[in-house]
């Protein structure tokens, strides 16, 4: 079988699984939703890394010497349905490299990242991403049970905050502008200080 180095060796119609997700040696990230390739956006502007960075701090802090642990992008989060236990790589058909994501379940994390639904997903959105992240990562995370999701609009200056209900559904349980403090459901000791997450 030939070495898969291109996006152009791909066929972007095709349906792929997590194990062939892995043979792939590409120079562009790339994530998997439902089987589709999706090329990631180029290197996220200043803007996201600085947010994406102050988030980092200040959730680091947080859960230093915690049982829930924070990781950020790169990091390999297979998903699938939350009913279901762990599948093999061939019977994942979803991976996707939240910007920052929270697991409180060592049992899923593995050497190639987490297997299985992240308690807690933030996505800092750019320009050329929103449309993905709004209308497929929604329905993706809200169907494979990640309880709490935030997205972040960086120009906006504004952080929504989607919590699943008894239902599995998402529901909007608040909308943070740039001067408040956002306090995430799951953790309601944390409190972020927006003013330091969209500063310059």
């Amino acid at each position: 079988m030939a070495k898969i180095t291109e996006l152009s060796q791909l066929d972007m119609n095709g349906t792929y699984s997590y194990a062939d997700y892995l043979t792939w040696q590409l120079e562009e990230s790339v994530e998997l939703i439902k089987g589709k390739i999706m090329a990631m956006s180029p290197a996220p502007n200043l803007k996201h890394q600085r947010i994406s960075l102050n988030l980092s701090l200040s959730l680091g802090n947080h859960f230093k010497r915690k049982t829930c642990q924070v990781f950020v992008a790169p990091f390999d989060v297979k998903l699938y349905d939350s009913r279901k236990s762990k599948l093999s790589d061939l019977e994942v058909f979803s991976v996707v490299q939240p910007d920052l994501c929270v697991i409180c379940d060592k049992s899923k994390l593995t050497e190639q990242g987490c297997d299985g639904a992240p308690d807690w997903i933030i996505e800092v959105l750019s320009p050329g991403n929103s449309k993905k992240e709004v209308r497929l990562k929604y329905d993706l995370y809200q169907e494979n049970g990640v309880s709490e999701y935030w997205l972040v609009y960086p120009y906006e200056q504004i952080v929504q905050q989607f919590v699943l209900d008894d239902s599995g559904k998402y529901r909007l349980h608040a909308l943070y502008p740039g001067n408040e403090t956002a306090t995430p459901y799951l953790f309601p000791e944390l409190q972020i200080d927006l003013n330091d997450v969209f500063a310059e």
